[in-house]
């Protein structure tokens, strides 16, 4: 029997309380060892893992378990593609099938942190660099990477990157990119040759850049002593995905607009620091939260607004953080967001198309390329096709087309209604109601192919490498 009060008493509830708490034994045997040199230590260490102080964050799809999944998925897929596709994406497919199965091996037989850099090293470099310089070499350049040019070469001649209506014969003489994709091109204007000059490198390089300042944000955010190593293994899987490594390699516009819509997601994600109920290390005090805050507002616009002046597929990513803005932060920071990102559309196209701003002919020309070619409501109507269902009604004619119109539109619309009735209130929230809305757009736009589902696809992945493991 102890007497209450005493110290044995003091003791005996310590120790309960925290066998109690947490699993294992370490922490009653710390009780236990109470009064004792050394003790105090062991009390601050049992203080510490009950959450005094910000735990590691384990990030569970970059470990080498998980790891080994992906890669056998992608090594699935690659392999498949290899086997039904043709032209460029079946010679990246071969490439990246070995790719993925080198990661594989490497995963299997080299346990440990290292090993798993070394995989994720390999795998960008077969899937993605060897299939991206084998074809700049070795294959014309793309439909898309010559318009490209030809807007660079208009924009510097005649200040617009879109040709006047009485030189548009075909549709290849539309522009269906906004200004920002003319830089891309410059190089070519100015005279360099081969890989230097080549637009789709540029592309590359563009997207890989704003892709790994986003893992890096969001992880330098999320905390942890690993952060780093961390971004760096995030980024160059979701580089060497299929999701995203085959549209480099076979050079597409998409990827760096994707690139620059989850740098304004990580922009717009707290610091682990001011989470709500979350540990509070180091300075988080008002000005702190509103500095971190203001930040992630101006900074995430920015990004949107260069997103949103590379191609119209960005556009949704301005209401959808708006509204998140607006629902977890305030209507000061949504504004914030919204005027940032409206002044770097304004300043982009002042300084890529500033014909657009001075002559109505030039700002038609504008329009009728990136906003009326895609929804098919021009002359003349690109040859690319899909099984999609959006496409498909075009073919029944123009009731059809119309019908194809009417659904986006009624998506939007739909998308809309949820942002104001059921706001996402998160980083994470706001990412899918993106890539669902963006799905729907895709399934039922007119002029739509499936690479564009890189969007929701890239953003699932996104969020799945910068999640934390529930604690």
């Amino acid at each position: 029997m102890t007497r209450p009060g005493s110290a044995h008493s003091v003791l005996a509830a310590y120790t309960e309380h925290f066998q109690t708490r947490s699993p294992g034994n370490q922490l009653t045997q710390d009780a236990r060892d109470a009064g004792r040199p050394g003790a105090a230590g062991q009390l601050k260490d049992a203080q510490a893992t009950d959450g005094l102080v910000p735990r590691e964050p384990v990030r569970p799809w970059l470990g080498r378990s998980r790891l080994m999944a992906v890669y056998a998925a992608f090594c699935a897929y690659a392999t498949m593609a290899a086997a039904v596709s043709g032209g460029r994406d079946r010679l990246w497919a071969i490439w990246a099938a070995c790719g993925y199965a080198a990661a594989l091996a490497v995963l299997w037989l080299w346990r440990g942190r290292r090993g798993v850099i070394a995989a994720v090293g390999v795998s960008v470099a077969l899937a993605v660099l060897a299939p991206l310089l084998w074809l700049s070499v070795a294959y014309p350049l793309e439909d898309g990477m010559n318009v490209i040019d030809r807007a660079a070469s208009l924009l510097v001649h005649h200040g617009s990157p879109y040709l006047p209506a009485s030189q548009v014969t075909s549709w290849l003489s539309y522009n269906p990119y906004l200004p920002v994709m003319t830089l891309f091109g410059l190089p070519h204007v100015a005279g360099l040759g081969v890989l230097a000059g080549n637009a789709g490198v540029w592309i590359a390089i563009g997207t890989v850049i704003p892709l790994a300042a986003a893992f890096w944000i969001a992880m330098a955010r999320g905390g942890g002593r690993t952060w780093r190593q961390d971004a760096l293994l995030a980024a160059g899987v979701a580089i060497a995905s299929p999701v995203v490594g085959l549209n480099l390699a076979v050079i597409t516009t998409d990827p760096p607009v994707l690139a620059l819509i989850l740098l304004a997601l990580a922009l717009a994600t707290r610091p682990a620091a001011i989470q709500p109920g979350g540990p509070q290390p180091g300075n988080t005090g008002p000005a702190a939260v509103i500095s971190a805050r203001a930040t992630g507002a101006l900074g995430a616009g920015i990004a949107i607004g260069a997103a949103c002046n590379l191609k119209s597929t960005a556009w949704l990513a301005v209401p959808v953080l708006f509204a998140m803005f607006a629902a977890r932060d305030g209507a000061r920071a949504a504004w914030r967001f919204a005027a940032s990102a409206a002044v770097t559309v304004v300043v982009l196209i002042a300084a890529l198309a500033p014909a657009a701003l001075t002559s109505l002919a030039a700002a038609n020309a504008l329009i009728r390329d990136s906003v009326l070619f895609p929804l098919g409501l021009t002359h003349y109507k690109t040859p690319a096709e899909s099984l999609l269902p959006g496409h498909l009604l075009t073919t029944l004619g123009t009731a059809g087309h119309v019908i194809s119109v009417g659904l986006l539109l009624a998506a939007v619309l739909g998308i809309a209604v949820s942002l104001v009735v059921r706001p996402p209130r998160d980083v994470p929230a706001a990412a899918w109601r993106l890539a669902i809305g963006l799905a729907l757009m895709f399934l039922l736009g007119p002029q739509v192919r499936f690479g564009y589902f890189l969007y929701p696809l890239g953003l699932v992945g996104y969020l799945a490498l910068t999640q934390e493991a529930a604690s």
